[in-house]
């Protein structure tokens, strides 16, 4: 039975994956907010520890974890919970900017760098789920698009960093995907949205579990899901 920590699981693709790893038994680690999320996750996923840091502050995180219960084995580290905040570059001011990249780039190298070595002794996985928007920018999407480049070099750097003690490290980048984050995309865009428009976050977690699932003769290393209609 594996054990998996997985952000962002109160919605869209985190949600998603949680729900396919709880149902076929593996251990959960669900990593909340407050307390008040860590409890509505705690209900949701029977039987699934959770763990309290706000990824909007990583400066803390180290200092909140430490005052947990940690895992003492971990197979597989999921980072699936992001923010956006859209405007053209000479509007943001650097609280926009410090959200984005907080939330999306240095408090996922925070909790990788944390939990390395429960991931090195396991010769376990680290999943980041990126974004289209990791590789290509567009007008408006300045601080989310460096946000998710700088996360493709964080996982990149991670791959070369970890391959000789046996940790897989594999970057998903989805297209427009049906989640209360889409929905606030067109929110600010002045968009209608139409969930049935775009990729349903269970697709995009079959292709994150089919990459913690391959044969350890193999890894996925970039895996990009579009839409198919």
């Amino acid at each position: 039975m594996a054990t998996h920590l997985i952000t962002g699981a109160g919605s869209g693709i985190g949600a998603a994956v949680a729900r396919r790893l709880h149902e076929r038994g593996d251990e959960l680690v669900l990593l909340a907010r407050d307390a008040g999320r860590a409890k509505e996750l705690a209900a949701r996923f029977p039987g699934a520890r959770t763990l309290v840091a706000d990824l909007a502050d990583p400066d803390r995180i180290s200092k909140s974890l430490g005052m947990q219960p940690m895992p003492d084995h971990l197979d597989s580290l999921l980072h699936i919970a992001g923010v956006v905040d859209l405007g053209p570059v000479g509007d943001l001011r650097p609280k926009t900017w410090h959200q984005q990249l907080n939330a999306n780039l240095i408090s996922p190298a925070e909790l990788t760098r944390l939990f390395l070595p429960q991931l090195r002794a396991a010769r376990g996985h680290v999943v980041f789920v990126n974004s289209g928007a990791g590789l290509n920018a567009h007008a408006e999407w300045g601080a989310y698009a460096a946000s998710k480049h700088g996360l493709k070099a964080l996982a990149d750097s991670l791959r070369h960093e970890e391959h000789a003690a046996g940790v897989r490290v594999t970057s998903v980048y989805p297209g427009r995907t049906a989640s209360p984050m889409q929905a606030k995309v067109h929110s600010q865009e002045g968009k209608e949205y139409d969930p049935a428009k775009f990729i349903d976050p269970e697709s995009v977690a079959t292709t994150i579990v089919m990459a913690i699932d391959l044969p350890r003769d193999a890894e996925v290393n970039d895996l990009t899901v579009r839409p198919g209609r």
